[in-house]
């Protein structure tokens, strides 16, 4: 009798290491059939500190570049300068900038300015005409890094 308490321990113990229920498995679904969690509260304009002064070298065509710094202001206004390396021409313009509706662009107008920005750490992404992330070999380039 005394050996049957061992064996009805390991009995229990063996059973119940068992392959989950039907119950266990639709509460924990697999991974790759979940959808990507999408965090609608914090977005770059809530989130991060994206106030101050963004800087890189634009392609140009027949110059080595144009110098171009971007400055944010926390009021949403902005102040840009593109300077034409090796021709002594820079531009300069200034206005109010809005954010879009996600929250991660935002959109310099002004005289002479029509830009759209991916506003991400420490850094801008200049948007192409259709709002799409400038892609290609010269897509660093549209890249400006927080000073």
């Amino acid at each position: 009798m005394k050996f049957l308490l061992p064996l009805f321990a390991l009995s229990v113990c063996l059973f119940s290491c068992g392959q989950p229920t039907t119950s266990d498995s639709v509460e924990s679904p697999a991974l790759d059939t979940m959808e990507p969690v999408v965090d609608t509260e914090h977005t770059s304009q809530n989130s991060l500190d994206w106030a101050g002064t963004y800087e890189t070298t634009l392609p140009c065509a027949d110059c080595p570049g144009i110098k171009s710094i971007i400055t944010l202001n926390s009021d949403e206004t902005f102040a840009i300068s593109n300077e034409y390396l090796e021709r002594n021409t820079i531009n300069k313009d200034n206005g109010k900038f809005m954010w879009h509706d996600n929250g991660s662009i935002v959109h310099l107008r002004a005289d002479e300015t029509n830009v759209q920005l991916k506003v991400g750490e420490n850094k801008l992404i200049q948007l192409d005409a259709d709002g799409n992330v400038i892609d290609g070999e010269l897509a660093d380039m549209y890249i400006y890094e927080k000073q």
